[in-house]
């Protein structure tokens, strides 16, 4: 009798939580119910404050799609990177490497208007020679594609490419605010990288020590490098992270970044580590190609990934400063009792002097104890590099 009741108790249970949910009458259909939990197209915002006048937004500059090695289509990849937070993307897709177009060949009969019978020149990215053919299909299309979905959600969308050689002896370089895509390709990729600068692209080394046992240069990446062709370096990528590429930017006046470099669905590639993709942040006035172009040329930019913020010293603190909110709850005889809120997205990990570190997640209040003869809370911010082995200290006015 126990066991029975038992079980018609756990029925009852399950009847009334089943009863209990939200449900609301679709609209088109009234034998239909929906559930009012499930949402659709629903933003994730990144909040991150005004910093010196400038909005931070939030980008990718790294992606692929299928018109390249990526996995899913344009309109897929730019909504993902919108539902994520991102404010802007670049497409770069490989110019040597577009493993997909066999099958579009092969399944697509109007693929770029049904005049390829097969695909050409789509694996030239390791040494191997390009056929009298050449590049064949049009590599501003992903762009376009890209550009069109964009104007439903606000994404700015920035043309680029990646010039893809072998990553262990040559590098990969990804051109920015490209104009034609098609004029970028060289057997050498030196003259590649020189003909993306020629139509004004922003050159940034990607993922420096990807396959290799150091962050040395190749002998194209210092050829590259010493005919001052690179603009910016990528600090993370993917789920690599490469402290001693904050000093060569510093060092060489490069803009720094981190990105995706992402080829799946970013929810598969990132969205089990527990913390946002990896993103740059750019300090613009206006979220414009002209003004982003602009930020990238200052160097006014931010690497975050897994938690961590790289960059300027002086920038870095800006942020951080920018972002917390110092309220004094009460002057003693001799100490001040601070509350510190921060208001951003970001947690940082903070430690004051010789006291234990002390973590302040988004929108969460910390508390700090002063000596009234100090006038300033000094911070030193432990997920902040500056460079390879610093971390800033900040100081809060109060």
């Amino acid at each position: 009798m126990i066991k029975r009741f038992a079980v018609i108790g756990g029925l009852v249970l399950s009847s009334a939580l089943v009863n209990a949910q939200n449900f609301y009458t679709d609209a088109g259909n009234p034998e239909t119910l929906c559930s009012a939990d499930y949402q659709v197209s629903v933003r994730k915002e990144i909040v991150l404050p005004q910093v010196n006048g400038y909005n931070v937004y939030k980008a990718d500059l790294h992606t692929h799609s299928v018109f390249s090695d990526g996995q899913v289509n344009s309109y897929f990849r730019v909504n993902e990177a919108w539902l994520d937070g991102m404010d802007i993307m670049a497409v770069t897709e490989h110019i040597e490497y577009r493993s997909f177009e066999d099958t579009f060949v092969k399944y697509t009969k109007n693929y770029h208007g049904g005049k390829y019978e097969k695909a050409v020149n789509n694996r030239i990215d390791r040494g191997a020679t390009c056929s009298e053919e050449g590049i064949i299909v049009d590599l501003n299309y992903a762009v376009r594609e890209s550009q069109n979905v964009a104007k439903n959600n606000g994404m700015l969308i920035i043309p680029g490419a990646e010039v893809t050689r072998d990553g262990r002896t040559v590098g990969h370089f990804n051109a920015l605010f490209t104009t034609d895509n098609n004029l970028i390709y060289d057997p050498d990729p030196v003259q590649a990288v020189r003909n993306a600068k020629k139509q004004g692209a922003l050159v940034m080394h990607n993922h420096p020590g990807w396959r290799k046992s150091s962050l040395d240069f190749t002998p194209t990446e210092a050829a590259i490098y010493n005919e001052g062709l690179v603009d910016g370096v990528e600090v993370a990528n993917f789920h690599e992270f490469y402290p001693g590429i904050v000093d060569r930017a510093r060092e060489r006046k490069l803009f720094i970044s981190a990105n995706t470099d992402v080829h799946g669905a970013a929810a598969i590639d990132h969205g089990r580590s527990g913390f946002d993709r990896p993103m740059t942040f750019i300090f613009a006035k206006e979220k414009t190609l002209a003004s982003v172009r602009e930020a990238l040329e200052s160097r006014r930019t931010l690497a975050y990934a897994f938690g961590v913020v790289s960059g300027d010293e002086q920038l870095l603190k800006d942020l951080f400063a920018s972002s917390m909110k110092v309220t004094v709850n009460r002057v003693g005889t001799q100490n001040v009792y601070l509350s510190v809120t921060n208001l951003s997205s970001v947690t940082y990990i903070v430690k004051k002097g010789d006291d234990n570190q002390v973590k302040i997640a988004p929108f969460h209040t910390a508390s700090f104890t002063m000596r009234k003869t100090n006038p300033t809370l000094d911070l030193k911010v432990l997920n902040m590099y500056s460079s390879k082995d610093g971390h800033p200290v900040v100081s809060l006015t109060y």
